[in-house]
């Protein structure tokens, strides 16, 4: 069922990407997987998935994060799926922050998105399982991603915590209840009745958060990042993280905006701090 449309060695792995049929989402989707050198059925690697923002591909992060060097090092695979369902027959938007390119990784309960937009289904069940199948990876896997991806990630790792073993985020948008964001892409997915909304805000997630499923989790955020007060406000996430005591470390990184230019200058840092949880 998998078609692999392109593969790439890099870093003395292989780059590739793939598109199939999913079953939680509908439509055809497409991945990327980095696999770094060594990696075989005789020694399978731990997984690192990647969520990307707003209007981005699988191939933002693959092509512009320069993660490949210090992932082949650590001997971790990287998995990039896209950010949304996609295709003629997917229900779509005008606007770049809603529709396709912009899932928040969630499972839509409003039509017309509740049949395609099944994105936490997606990346927590079926994309997984399909992963651990086809490729050389243990079931170890830690999440991180950037913007609406860094909500997706923190999320999907305080939704599940014994299926991760760390979780990170760049520029997170931690509250999104509370943003103009996260506020018109839940009412179109999820509706009017904001009692919905909470179980897949990572602000209200972490009150919820018992001890014993805590998570080290690292957020960081650049602060000349032009969407920092309306939209991402880590302040608040920050605040909850006290108050429970939960493992959380937000760095802010003064001069550096919401772009590829900022990921890439700290994406070693994360690659390192989920080595720690990944190869123990």
């Amino acid at each position: 069922m998998l078609e692999n449309i392109s593969s790439t060695k890099v870093a003395g792995g292989w780059h590739k990407q793939y598109t199939h049929p999913a079953t939680s989402t509908h439509c055809t989707m497409r991945f990327a997987v980095f696999l770094p050198p060594g990696a075989s059925e005789t020694n399978k690697v731990p997984v690192l998935y990647w969520l990307s923002g707003l209007t981005c591909t699988d191939e933002n992060f693959m092509q512009k994060a320069g993660a490949f060097k210090k992932a082949a090092e650590l001997g971790i695979a990287i998995v990039a799926p896209d950010t949304s369902p996609r295709g003629d027959n997917v229900p779509n938007d005008d606007n770049y922050d809603f529709g396709q390119g912009a899932g928040f990784y969630l499972n839509a309960t409003q039509a017309p998105f509740n049949t395609h937009f099944n994105m936490y289904d997606y990346v927590v069940d079926e994309l997984p399982e399909l992963i651990e199948q086809h490729f050389p990876v243990t079931s170890t896997k830690a999440i991180s991603g950037h913007s609406m991806g860094g909500h997706g990630a923190l999320m999907v790792a305080l939704k599940n915590p014994k299926a991760y073993v760390s979780a990170s985020a760049f520029s997170p948008i931690v509250n999104p209840i509370n943003c103009p964001w996260g506020i018109k892409a839940f009412t179109g997915y999820l509706g009017n009745d904001k009692s919905l909304w909470a179980q897949y805000d990572t602000c209200e997630l972490m009150k919820l958060a018992k001890q014993d499923d805590y998570l080290p989790m690292l957020a960081t955020q650049g602060g000349a990042d032009g969407f920092l007060e309306e939209q991402l406000k880590p302040q608040n996430l920050v605040a909850v993280a006290h108050e429970k005591a939960y493992p959380l470390t937000l760095e802010m990184q003064e001069g550096y905006d919401h772009s590829y230019f900022f990921i890439s200058s700290f994406i070693d840092q994360h690659l390192l701090f989920h080595s720690q949880f990944l190869t123990a």
